[in-house]
Parts: C-alpha cells; sequence; structure tokens
C-alpha cells in the first residue's frame, strides 16, 4: 500500500498542471506610448469564444481588477484588461486616480479614444496565441472605465456590443459624436448616483437616439456609483458603495446581452 501511494504520488508530481484561469502580461503601443495589461481566459479549452475589452474603474489595472476580469471571463470569454493610462502609470488614491482619468475624460476625448482602439486592436491581435474568435469583439468598463467603453461606441467602433456599469453618460464636447453608432449600447446605471444626474440620462438619450444607436438604458432603484464592484464597500452615503442585489441582476444582464450579441455576430 505504501508503495502504491508512493508511485501515484511521483505520477501526479510530473503530471502536467492542470488547465487553470490564466492572466498573462501583455504590453502594446499607441503611437509612442506603452501600455500594459492582461489577457484572462481558461486555458482548460482550445475552442475559441468571443473577446471583451475590460477597461477597469479609475483606479486603473490592479489586483481587484484582475480577479474581476477573470470571475466574469469563466469558459466563456477572453479578456483584455485595458491600460489607457500608460505603463507605470498606476495611482496610489483616488487623488492621484481622479487626476489621471480627468486628463483623458475632458472636453477632447481624442487621446482616450485612440487608447481605447489601441486596446481594442491589441485583444483582436491575440487570436494566434489564446483561444480567441477575433470576429466576436464587445467591450465593457466600471465607472471611468464604463465612460472609456461609450468612447468607442461614440467613435463609431466595430463591436458586437458595449456595455458601461455605473459610468459617467456625458460626451467631451469637442469630440462629435460619430454619424452612426454602430455596436448596440447597454448602460446599467445606480438610480441614486449623485454622479449621473437626470439631465446627463436625457442627453445620453437623445445623442444615441440621434446617432441611430440600438441602445438601453437601465436604473437599479437604491443602488449608487459603485454597485457593481464588491471592493467598494458598503456605505451608500460616499456614493460608491456595493449593492449585491443591483449587481446580480446587472451581470446577469450583462451576461445576456452578450451572449445574444455573439449569437447574432456567428
Amino acid at each position: 500500500m505504501r508503495r502504491s501511494l508512493l508511485v501515484l504520488g511521483l505520477l501526479l508530481a510530473t503530471a502536467p498542471a492542470l488547465a487553470a484561469m490564466q492572466a498573462k502580461p501583455i504590453e502594446w503601443k499607441v503611437g509612442k506610448e506603452r501600455f500594459s495589461g492582461y489577457v484572462v481566459y481558461d486555458d482548460a479549452s482550445k475552442d475559441k469564444r468571443p473577446g471583451l475589452v475590460m477597461v477597469p474603474n479609475w483606479m486603473g489595472v490592479t489586483k481587484d481588477s484582475v480577479e474581476r476580469a477573470k470571475a466574469i471571463a469563466g469558459d466563456d470569454y477572453v479578456i483584455l484588461i485595458a491600460d489607457v493610462y500608460g505603463k507605470g502609470n498606476r495611482p496610489k488614491n483616488a487623488k492621484q486616480a481622479g487626476a489621471l482619468a480627468g486628463s483623458l475624460r475632458g472636453d477632447d476625448r481624442t487621446r482616450l479614444r485612440a487608447r481605447m482602439q489601441g486596446a481594442l486592436a491589441t485583444l483582436k491581435a491575440q487570436a494566434a496565441k489564446v483561444p480567441l474568435d477575433a470576429d466576436r469583439i464587445g467591450a465593457f468598463g466600471f465607472c471611468f472605465g464604463g465612460s472609456a467603453v461609450l468612447e468607442l461606441a461614440r467613435a463609431g467602433g466595430e463591436l458586437a456590443g458595449v456595455v458601461s456599469l455605473h459610468g459617467g453618460l456625458a460626451p467631451g464636447v469637442k469630440s462629435a459624436t460619430a454619424a452612426e453608432v454602430k455596436a448596440p449600447v447597454l448602460v446599467l446605471n445606480g438610480a441614486d448616483d449623485k454622479a449621473v444626474s437626470d439631465a446627463d440620462i436625457l442627453a445620453f438619450e437623445q445623442e444615441m437616439d440621434g446617432a441611430g444607436a440600438d441602445w438601453q438604458f437601465v436604473d437599479f432603484s437604491g443602488a449608487v456609483h459603485c454597485f457593481a464592484e464588491p471592493s467598494a464597500g458598503n456605505d451608500p452615503s460616499t456614493n460608491c458603495a456595493y449593492d449585491e442585489r443591483a449587481a446580480k441582476r446587472a451581470y446577469r444582464m450583462m451576461d445576456d446581452f452578450f451572449e445574444e450579441r455573439f449569437d447574432t455576430a456567428d
């Protein structure tokens, strides 16, 4: 018996590692600037699957964003966690994050759009290295990331769909909305989010209608900013708090949205 257990132990020790979620560092360039993020996917299967560009909240690429990407990717998607600040630009606190995000989401969104398009191209280019179907690509983001993915839609990006979770809605006044928004858009918003006014919502809806967009807007009662992120804490008075009920519904809606969009793209 001891011999058998010893042999079994040796076999297990020398066997190839079981398939698992991968989070592989990746770098790319937009113009002369370098960016760094992660490609996240389950390598248990070689089957090609859709891809999603994920833009984190204003804290950028963090350990928490990697774990969120793993949970969302499962065995359904390949996710690129997009860096839009630049390699080495990792905010240490909200003040630094606000400054970096503010430099990109002002009146002129040209740099933000270019960086988003660079991230999109980077994900598509991974098709030869990971189990990705480059013909089925979408994007989603949280808070500032939600604003960032909306710029892909505004720029006329060719995507299966775009989802903003508690993102800002106002466009940059110097970045003209595309004559036609080609990507279907789903906005998941906290009804009590003080950062998104009724005027913002109305203007966004009118903007999307004017661009001929296929859009949906969902308000979650009682939810504030950050409602889909467990790391946000649970104090709504700060206007940044996790709401389990809203989060579960939002993730289900996002999953259904992308499933329908990618089935359409088959």
